[in-house]
C-alpha cells in the first residue's frame, strides 16, 4: 500500500504537526482556502473533519463547529465537490475525520471510491467498530488505497492495541486521555506518562500521533517525545474567527513548531 500518508512517516517520522478543521467552518467556502493556508504555514498534514448533528467524542469548540458547517449547508457530497481540486492546490496527506452514520448513509463503498478519487489519503471514523470494518468495509478501504486510523486511550488493552496495529496502515492515533476534544493534556500526570510508555514498549509496527488536548508549543513537544508527532483541533478551531485569515493561521502554526 502506497500512499502520501505513508510516505509521509516514512520520509519524516518525528516532530510532525497534524492539524484538524471542520469543514465549511466558519464559512461554507473556506475549506480549500484553511487547507491550502495550513500547508503553506508548515502543517505536515491535514485532517477535515465533516460535521454531524450529535458529535459526542467532541468538546464544545468542535461541536459548535459542526453545528455552524451543518446550517451552513455542509454534507459529505458539498466537501466531495469540494475536494474536487484538492490536489491542484495542496500536496500535503489529508485525511478526513468524522462519524460513521454519516458514511452509511453516503454508501461506505461509494465513500470510500469518492475520497479517493479526490486525493484522500486516510479515514479516521472513530465510532466505527473494529470487528465490523474488519468483516465489513476493509476490502473497500484497501481497494481505495486508504488508510483506516483507529484511535486508542489509556483504558484500551494490550490486546486491543495489537490488534489495531495489525489491521492499521498510515498511524494509529493515541488519544492523551479519554475526555472529550479541547481539553488540557496534563504534561505532568504521571498517568499519562505511564500511558505513554506502554505504548512504547509494545513497540509497535505503525507510527503513533498523540491528539486530544495539544494545543501549545508546551504540550506539542511534550507529545512529541512519547511519539512521532501530534494532532492539533480544538485550539486551532478556536483561532477561526469569522473571516479566514491566511497570516492569523500561519502565526497559530509558527507559535506550535517554531
Amino acid at each position: 500500500m502506497n500512499n502520501r500518508l505513508i510516505e509521509l512517516f516514512k520520509n519524516k517520522n518525528k516532530d510532525l504537526l497534524s492539524v484538524y478543521f471542520t469543514a465549511g467552518y466558519p464559512q461554507l467556502t473556506d475549506t480549500l482556502v484553511i487547507a491550502k493556508a495550513l500547508e503553506e504555514a508548515g502543517a505536515d498534514f491535514l485532517e477535515i473533519g465533516f460535521p454531524y448533528s450529535d458529535p459526542v467524542a467532541d468538546g464544545p469548540t468542535i461541536q459548535h463547529s459542526s453545528h455552524v458547517a451543518l446550517e451552513n449547508g455542509m454534507s459529505l457530497k458539498v466537501l466531495f465537490k469540494q475536494l474536487e481540486n484538492l490536489r491542484r492546490q495542496i500536496s500535503v496527506p489529508i485525511i478526513l475525520m468524522g462519524y460513521v452514520n454519516p458514511v452509511l448513509q453516503y454508501g461506505v463503498e461509494k465513500f470510500c471510491a469518492d475520497a479517493a478519487r479526490v486525493g484522500v489519503d486516510g479515514v479516521i471514523v472513530p465510532d466505527l467498530p473494529m470487528y465490523e470494518y474488519e468483516e465489513l468495509y476493509r476490502e473497500h478501504f484497501e481497494n481505495n488505497n486508504l488508510s483506516n486510523i483507529f484511535l486508542i486511550t489509556p483504558q484500551s488493552s494490550d490486546e486491543r492495541i495489537r490488534k489495531i496495529d495489525e489491521l492499521s496502515s498510515g498511524f494509529i492515533y493515541a488519544l492523551s486521555s479519554s475526555s472529550t476534544t479541547g481539553n488540557k493534556l496534563a504534561v505532568e500526570a504521571s498517568q499519562t506518562e505511564k500511558y505513554f510508555e506502554r505504548l512504547k514498549s509494545l513497540k509497535l509496527n505503525n507510527p503513533l500521533m498523540i491528539g486530544f488536548g495539544i494545543n501549545d508549543k508546551n504540550s506539542f513537544q511534550k507529545a512529541c517525545s512519547s511519539a512521532n508527532g501530534a494532532i492539533i483541533g480544538s485550539a486551532f478551531v478556536k483561532t477561526l474567527s469569522s473571516k479566514v485569515e491566511g497570516a492569523k493561521i500561519k502565526q497559530f502554526v509558527a507559535s506550535i513548531i517554531e
